[in-house]
């Protein structure tokens, strides 16, 4: 073999080995890409392929425990309520009672409504602010031509209310208010008299849990008052 045969085939060798050694990384480098990949994997043998070409299978919809729900509200009753009706309570005594009611007995309302013996009617003109406006009201009175009016005094029932006339029916008292009507008196009106001896009711309403101590107690502060049921009475309090 020529020299330079030799020399070819001593180059082509070593080329061979060359590119032997670059292909195994022993250079630096690798030209096969997957092996790059595995090296850069964190965990590779964790890796599990689910499936090929085909999307992933949904997820299963999470549901929340029935014990989880959150609980339906109970519903709550009321608290039950008593009414008590005390009748034929004078003035004072009814009073006396409310008084009661504001000290010791907070949760309880009571209905006052009086009661009197109707002894006859009466045309007049409602109390004023003062007694100057009443003064003021005779005056105009006056000048449309009307001279019976008496005002009520400030202790009185009505005080500075203006009467007009007191009448023992209610007929005689409207022709009365008609009369005065005619002359321009607009402000006039009829009203029912009524005994001083006119007695109040007492419709009091609150817990049950709470009636019979408010009872005992009203029993204690007027021995001689006496209740009954509202509903057994016939009549509830609006």
């Amino acid at each position: 073999m020529t020299v330079p045969m030799r020399i070819a085939v001593f180059l082509l060798l070593l080329a061979n080995l060359l590119l032997f050694v670059w292909t195994q990384g022993y250079l630096g480098g690798s030209t096969n890409p997957d092996a790059r990949r595995v090296e850069e994997q964190l965990l590779p043998e964790r890796l599990r392929i689910v499936a090929r070409d085909e999307p992933p299978p949904p997820a299963e919809k999470q549901t929340v425990p029935a014990a989880a729900a959150a609980p339906a509200p109970v519903a709550t009753r009321p608290p039950a309520e008593s009414c008590q009706r005390w009748n034929d309570l004078a003035g004072t005594d009814a009073d006396q009672i409310e008084q009661l009611l504001g000290e010791r007995f907070a949760a309880f309302k009571a209905t006052r409504r009086t009661l009197g013996e109707i002894t006859g009617y009466w045309v007049f003109i409602p109390p004023l602010a003062s007694r100057e406006e009443a003064n003021k009201k005779t005056a105009e009175l006056q000048e449309l031509g009307v001279r019976e009016y008496f005002i009520v005094p400030s202790s009185g029932s009505s005080p500075l209310a203006i009467s007009l006339g007191t009448y023992r029916n209610e007929e005689a008292a409207r022709t009365r208010l008609e009369a005065l009507r005619a002359k321009g008196v607009r402000s006039a009106r009829v009203g029912a008299r009524k005994s001083k001896s006119a007695l109040s009711t007492l419709d009091i309403r609150g817990p049950a849990t709470q009636a019979e101590a408010l009872r005992q107690a009203i029993v204690a502060l007027l021995p001689k008052a006496a209740a009954e049921d509202c509903q057994t009475a016939g009549e509830a309090t609006p």
